[in-house]
């Protein structure tokens, strides 16, 4: 249930329910998650001091190479003005950091609730420490959204479906799937693919930044998970198999952006086919999913069912692709 109060448009509620587990072993029971929490102690950061905030940031200047849209196909944008081109720049670039900010909220809800539901201490200790940074990570999208690119969008659909469920589901692992496998896993391929193209100095540090934090929740998940499905009874499987399909399907959707079309002028639905289509499109929303596919793989998830699925949307490229590598290349280990 979803409702939303007159006196604040500004504020939704929804209904949830879960089982919160005391966890009365205090010693190591899940391998990796005390040393991963130790780490999360040590790189605990403040945006006031790490980020210069007085940079100057032209909202329709070339933040993100134009080249490298995922729109620079579309048969419209050729007959763009500059003026235009500058406009959708800077409309792509908000779009994107709004969702980020909203996936961040959805993030630190998730990652409180993990701290009630989590059935070993290290995870609960670890999940508190995710919450503090996905607090951070609210702070600075939407500092840089609002006051360095002034235009903040609504929760895509997609994505917000994809939050409400996972918030509102009442197993834990479920939480992980959503959370810190699907949407953390997307956003880390996302934040290293914007780092590696951007010049603009103050947004290039938050990433980097927020990706250091992103690289231990998506581990977190992992770590957590691992060995959890080897034995689960085939109905339970199926179940996180309809989840896990249903999710990445969401996320797919989200990478469309056919909202754009509003601000352009432009029919969505011409827009969501060009997208879905486009070779660069596909192949971007593909390396998004680079992180994913291979933590599937290792966690036992990526059935033949998962497997066909994730194929037949065209994600599944990036399978025998090394995340830790990929983190490794960035500095963040």
């Amino acid at each position: 249930m979803i409702t939303a109060t007159d006196s604040r448009p500004d504020l939704e509620t929804i209904l949830t329910s879960f089982d919160t587990a005391y966890a009365w072993n205090y010693d190591g029971v899940k391998d990796g998650l005390r040393a991963l929490y130790a780490k999360a102690k040590t790189n605990q950061w403040d945006a006031d001091v790490e980020l210069d905030w007085n940079i100057e940031v032209d909202p329709e200047s070339e933040i993100m190479p134009r080249c490298v849209s995922t729109l620079a196909e579309f048969g419209p944008v050729a007959k763009l003005t500059d003026a235009e081109r500058a406009r959708l720049g800077h409309a792509e670039l908000s779009f994107l950091m709004s969702n980020f900010l909203h996936g961040e909220q959805g993030a630190m809800i998730v990652a409180s609730q993990l701290v009630s539901a989590a059935p070993w201490a290290d995870a609960k200790l670890y999940a508190s420490t995710q919450t503090m940074d996905e607090a951070r990570h609210v702070e600075v999208f939407h500092r840089y959204t609002s006051e360095k690119l002034e235009w903040e969008w609504p929760a895509n659909s997609d994505l917000k479906a994809l939050l409400d469920a996972t918030i509102q589901d009442s197993r834990w692992d479920i939480k992980y799937i959503g959370m810190q496998i699907v949407l953390e896993g997307v956003a880390m391929a996302a934040f290293g693919t914007m780092y590696q193209i951007c010049d603009e100095p103050l947004l290039k540090g938050l990433l980097f930044n927020v990706m250091r934090d992103e690289s231990r929740h998506v581990a977190f998940g992992v770590q957590s998970l691992r060995g959890f499905y080897d034995d689960m009874p085939e109905n339970e499987r199926r179940d996180r198999e309809d989840f896990l399909i249903w999710s990445c399907e969401m996320m797919r959707n989200r990478l469309v952006g056919e909202e754009l079309a509003d601000v352009m002028g432009w029919d969505r639905a011409n827009l969501r086919e060009a997208m879905l289509t486009s070779p660069v499109s596909r192949a971007t929303r593909a390396m998004l999913f680079s992180r994913i596919v291979p933590n599937l793989k290792r966690l036992g998830l990526l059935t033949p069912r998962v497997r066909e699925a994730l194929i037949a949307m065209d994600l599944m490229q990036f399978e025998n692709s090394d995340p830790e590598q990929q983190e490794k290349d960035f500095g963040l280990n």
